[in-house]
């Protein structure tokens, strides 16, 4: 019923256009073709500076009402988040100027300069310096503000520093995975070949290799400690997925086989983000920025964001995954096996009395 009622409305809508077209043909006939154009040109002009002055007003009204949440500039939540927002300010700022000049000019100049019997109209084909200005200025712009993206990108994208904590980041539909180095503060080693839900090891983790054997797996949140720098290894499963970072500024392709890596540096913890919105129930978030499948956007994870004390008091409070999938297997196999070996040593013993009973009598 809805779509039939839509498809009526639509059909509606184009016979009440077709007739109004028609309509205006029949007048522009009686009234003369001339003064029916000459008409319309003076209506077209004065809707169009209208419509500059809507458009205007519209522009002020989605900004002041909407600001906080597309263009607000404030609440990064990242070293490289703060710089991302002032590049930002300046590409909104020389745009802006750009758009107001050249929409003011544009629709101005269609109401101004409309058709008049008093007014010869001059052609203007070529001028040289005016073209060169229109090229040169914006090229030199955007090539300042390229230059900018170039030199944060190479900056999250380069070498960590070295007090930086590493942290590896898997996704695979539709859920994120983290790992975290022990003591050692290295990653062990993984393949593939190796991922097994059913053991314990949905990330292939390869035993054998020592610095595996304190390595932390945690399905999230994500825990960060606050002013401490972070790099993030970053990969795949299954598909290309794309690690998401909003409060941060920060984005990532996560590609099966071929691990990126960004480090950053929060500066607020989720405490404080909290206190900053006004929303109890505030979360930093981790969400899937690349179409992955069906639930892609439910592909979402959990930042929490800490002081050093609450980190270490949350780390010090995992098991290992080595310990999950290997020792602990292998203490409940031992134990299962002398649970089984002990009913028949109670039967060896108790025929060995019977024996000894025997020989004596």
């Amino acid at each position: 019923m809805h779509t039939f009622l839509l498809i009526a409305i639509l059909l509606l809508g184009f016979i009440i256009t077709f007739q109004i077209a028609r309509a205006t043909e029949f007048v522009s006939i009686i009234q003369g073709e001339e003064r029916t154009r000459k008409q319309s040109n003076r209506i077209n002009a004065f809707l169009l500076l209208l419509f500059l002055v809507v458009g205007l007003f519209g522009v002020y009204w989605a900004h002041h009402t909407l600001a906080d949440k597309t263009l607000g500039l404030s609440g990064a939540a990242s070293d490289h988040g703060i710089k991302v927002d002032r590049m930002l300010k300046y590409t909104l700022i020389a745009t802006g100027i750009v758009f107001f000049i050249t929409q003011i000019l544009l629709f101005w100049y269609s109401f101004k300069y409309q058709e008049r019997e008093d007014r010869k109209p001059y052609y203007f084909p070529h001028n040289n310096k005016l073209e060169m200005i229109w090229t040169v200025v914006p090229a030199i712009v955007l090539t300042v503000l390229i230059s900018f993206g170039l030199v944060y990108w190479y900056q999250i994208t380069g070498t960590a520093p070295e007090n930086a904590a590493t942290v590896e980041v898997t996704g695979s539909q539709f859920k994120w995975e983290f790992r975290y180095p022990g003591k050692d503060g290295v990653l062990g080693k993984k393949n593939y070949k190796y991922i097994d839900e059913t053991q314990d090891n949905s990330l292939g983790l390869i035993w054998d290799d020592v610095a595996t054997h304190d390595d932390i797996v945690s399905g999230g949140p994500l825990h960060l400690v606050v002013n401490k720098p972070v790099k993030l290894v970053i990969g795949a499963k299954d598909v290309i997925h794309s690690v998401g970072l909003p409060h941060f500024r920060l984005k990532m392709d996560a590609v099966p086989g071929t691990p990126t890596t960004l480090w950053f540096t929060p500066i607020k913890t989720t405490k404080e983000m909290i206190k900053e919105t006004g929303r109890e129930d505030f979360v930093f978030e981790i969400a899937c920025d690349q179409m992955c499948g069906a639930g892609h956007t439910g592909m979402r994870g959990e930042i929490i964001v800490e002081t050093q004390e609450e980190y270490d008091q949350w780390f010090y409070s995992q098991k290992a995954a080595y310990q999950t999938a290997v020792l602990d297997k292998q203490q409940e196999t031992a134990a299962a096996t002398a649970q089984a070996a002990a009913p028949a040593s109670v039967a060896d013993s108790a025929t060995a009395a019977v024996a000894d009973s025997t020989k004596e009598k």
